[in-house]
């Protein structure tokens, strides 16, 4: 599989590119979050890469950021969801963004994605829930949460916990909590349910 490639940018015809990679041109489907990055063409540029192997065609994707990538592969194993899709998601939302609809199951925010209706939409929702943020790191789940209880909630996602259970040990924590103390109490709390 390939998973990364860095080489001379050739062309850019949004979501498509094409890579130089020592003579020999790739052309990749990038989401419009990385496209916007990307440098001018002849710049040397380097892209985390997702290698689809169709039947009738060998697709390969670009990220500039492992989250992205992360995010694709999550997306495309939802069934009925596929790379297209995941492509137009990704960049129609930034992967924080993504994160916080999931966690605050927000349909509106998913139909507003050209080609995402409000059923697609409920099926990513349904589908991603608590899954996502172990994919991405655990980053962004709880935006509402102090950034005490936030690291808290994330080092519980770290240890496996689903987000509802990281949700439900932090909820009596107070916000000025030092993180050490608050993990501890949290699991605390899990050992008793």
């Amino acid at each position: 599989m390939i998973g990364r490639l860095s080489g001379t940018l050739l062309e850019k015809n949004p979501p498509q590119i094409l890579l130089d990679v020592q003579g020999v041109g790739y052309e990749l489907l990038v989401p419009m979050s990385t496209f916007y990055h990307l440098p001018d063409t002849g710049a040397t540029v380097s892209l985390l890469t997702h290698l689809i192997v169709r039947e009738d065609a060998h697709t390969l994707y670009g990220f500039a950021a492992e989250r992205e990538r992360q995010a694709f592969r999550v997306l495309t194993k939802i069934s009925g969801i596929g790379a297209r899709t995941a492509l137009a998601v990704l960049s129609g939302l930034s992967t924080e963004e993504l994160a916080q609809a999931v966690a605050a199951q927000e349909v509106g925010r998913l139909t507003r994605v050209p080609g995402i209706g409000k059923k697609t939409a409920e099926r990513i929702l349904l589908e991603l829930k608590g899954k996502l943020a172990p994919a991405l790191g655990g980053g962004n789940v709880a935006v509402n949460a102090p950034s005490g209880v936030l690291d808290v909630i994330n080092a519980l996602l770290a240890l496996g916990y689903n987000e509802k259970e990281a949700h439900a040990a932090t909820r009596d924590l107070p916000a000025d909590i030092d993180v050490s103390d608050g993990i501890r109490k949290a699991l605390k709390q899990l050992s008793k349910t």
